[in-house]
């Protein structure tokens, strides 16, 4: 999606940023799950020597659901010490008309994880990675509900991803598509490159970061 993006307004792309947070799949054999402190610090150096290299605005494009409370506290790290760059957590949406589109296509209710629109974009970039024979046919997709009672209360816990998907399968991918996933990568690149535009004009943030630390130098 990033390089897709970057075709359209040119950007640098750095390397898979591949070391982030996955504490939720520790029981699923092979993972190798990072500690959260030497995570939070390698991305800090990554972002860091970046900058050092002459670029201001780093955009952190996220890949995975796990990282999402995570790298917006990492954007609020950014103000617990003076820095010359800012850091950007895109999170592009499409206009109402390609949304809809796309939403229109959908077969499924429930998705996710391996479910019809990851299918479909995989089967638009890399179809040999799909065993379309493996997809399972007795509804392993669906949430297991198991902690349903306390989430429709509002409350999270850590062990939430696990109560409904201890396979980390979500949702169905036997509609996939290459066209489908071809048609969600297309806008998604679109929307991220709109939001590229958007930082590059962009000198508010760095105003107004430079302003905040020199207030706090005053006390």
């Amino acid at each position: 999606m990033c390089q897709r993006a970057a075709a359209l307004e040119s950007a640098i792309v750095f390397p898979d940023f591949i070391f982030t947070q996955i504490l939720e799949a520790r029981h699923v054999p092979g993972t190798i799950a990072v500690e959260p402190e030497l995570f939070l610090r390698l991305l800090d150096n990554v972002c860091r020597e970046i900058a050092r290299n002459g670029l201001k605005k780093i955009v952190i494009v996220n890949a995975h659901g796990g990282n999402d409370s995570l790298i917006h506290f990492f954007a609020q790290m950014q103000l617990a010490s003076p820095r010359d760059y800012v850091v950007y957590v895109a999170e592009p949406f499409d206009s109402g008309e390609e949304d809809a589109a796309i939403k229109a296509q959908w077969q499924t209710t429930v998705d996710g994880h391996a479910g019809e629109s990851e299918t479909s974009e995989i089967l638009a970039i890399r179809p040999d990675l799909v065993h379309a024979d493996q997809l399972p046919t007795d509804g392993e997709g669906l949430p297991l509900d198991r902690l349903k009672a306390l989430r429709d209360l509002g409350v999270t816990t850590g062990i939430w991803w696990y109560a409904d998907h201890p396979t980390h399968y979500r949702g169905d991918g036997r509609p996939a598509s290459a066209e489908k996933g071809q048609q969600v990568l297309d806008a998604y690149a679109h929307a991220l490159a709109r939001v590229v535009r958007a930082i590059k004009h962009d000198q508010e943030a760095r105003r107004l970061q430079d302003e905040f630390f020199a207030k706090g130098q005053q006390h």
